[in-house]
């Protein structure tokens, strides 16, 4: 491949990553499911969920409750362009939530999952989408709600 191509396939899928926390914790949720090919999964094996096709993912990612507050934070991206219109890639996260959330700052507790995502990419009329996006919890406790 060329390496130009390469490196803007890293990119794009890199952004596609980061796109997806921010529409969980800043954007709308449910718009998640733009970012995924029509045919498109997210699983969560350790919970026996798989969620497939962007209908289903937008009302997946739709249902969040109204009042929750989160922020995940990123690390560790490592994209592999493995041919002109497919990719990998693992990436770590960190996921901070809470329920009842009314306004205001809430006190700083750990996070309540740890883990990483195992994602897969293809191009689609020369746009990087998720094909499938695979979570895997190290560390995981009971989402906490505000009082």
């Amino acid at each position: 491949m060329d390496p130009l191509e390469q490196l803007l396939g890293e990119r794009a899928c890199e952004r596609l990553i980061l796109d997806f926390v921010q529409r969980l914790d800043l954007g709308e949720p449910s718009s998640v499911d733009e970012l995924f090919t029509e045919d498109g999964s997210w699983a969560w094996p350790e919970g026996g969920r798989l969620v497939k096709g962007r209908e289903a993912l937008h009302e997946y990612f739709g249902s969040r409750p109204a009042d929750r507050l989160s922020r995940r934070l990123m690390s560790n991206v490592l994209v592999t362009v493995t041919s002109p219109d497919t990719a990998t890639a693992t990436s770590y996260f960190s996921t901070y939530r809470v329920d009842g959330h009314r306004g205001g700052l809430v006190p700083a507790e750990p996070p309540v999952q740890v883990g990483h995502y195992d994602d897969a990419f293809r191009r689609v009329d020369g746009r990087w989408l998720l094909e499938t996006r695979v979570l895997h919890l190290a560390f995981a406790g009971p989402t906490p709600k505000v009082s």
